[in-house]
């Protein structure tokens, strides 16, 4: 954030949401593909491309025996 001499304020982080959007978007088009194709399943696939981050994160951690 950025405040100019008249006190408005700029906000500069469009860019990191986009890219956050557009990985979303493809966790959540894989996740789909992969599931058997039923609502639940549907709903499943979209849960899993939230929370994606966490299961890299978790993998990474055990890999380097953390």
């Amino acid at each position: 954030m950025t405040k100019d001499s008249r006190g408005r304020t700029y906000v500069r982080d469009g860019q990191v949401g986009f890219f956050f959007l557009l990985a979303y978007i493809g966790a959540a088009i894989y996740f789909i593909s992969v599931s058997d194709g039923s609502f639940w399943g549907v709903i499943l696939g979209l849960l899993q491309a939230i929370v994606w981050p966490v299961y890299v994160v978790y993998h990474v951690l055990v890999g380097l025996g953390a």
